[in-house]
C-alpha cells in the first residue's frame, strides 16, 4: 500500500511539474530526491540522490526546508539576482515537499 501511495505522489509531481521552466523536485524530510523533471534531472537531480549532495554545496546553503516543515507554508528566497528557489509543502503530507529553482531571463 505505502509503495501505491509513493507512486501515485510522484505520478502527480510529474502530472503538474514536468512541464514547469525551472527546476522541480519532489524530496522527502531525509533530503532524499523521489522525483524529479526533466530540468532537474539535466542538472544531476536522479532520484535516489541526497539532493544537497548534487551539485556546488555552497548552493544548499540557506535551504528552508526545515522552516516551510515547522510553519507549514511554503518558503522563499533570491540566494542570486537571477535565481528564485521554493519550497512548497504537499497539501496532507508532512513527509515530502516540492522545491523549485527559477533561473530569470536577464533583460
Amino acid at each position: 500500500m505505502i509503495h501505491d501511495e509513493l507512486q501515485s505522489l510522484i505520478n502527480e509531481f510529474h502530472r503538474w511539474w514536468d512541464h514547469f521552466p525551472g527546476m522541480a523536485r519532489l524530496i522527502d524530510r531525509n533530503h532524499n530526491v523521489l522525483a524529479a523533471n526533466a530540468t532537474a534531472r539535466k542538472r544531476g537531480f536522479e532520484p535516489g540522490l541526497v539532493c544537497a549532495k548534487v551539485g556546488n554545496p555552497a548552493s544548499h546553503q540557506g535551504c528552508l526546508m526545515h522552516r516551510m516543515f515547522a510553519e507549514g507554508k511554503a518558503q522563499w528566497d533570491r540566494p542570486k539576482p537571477d535565481r528564485v528557489r521554493a519550497w512548497i509543502p504537499v497539501e496532507g503530507r508532512n513527509d515530502v515537499f516540492v522545491h523549485t529553482t527559477f533561473y530569470l531571463k536577464k533583460e
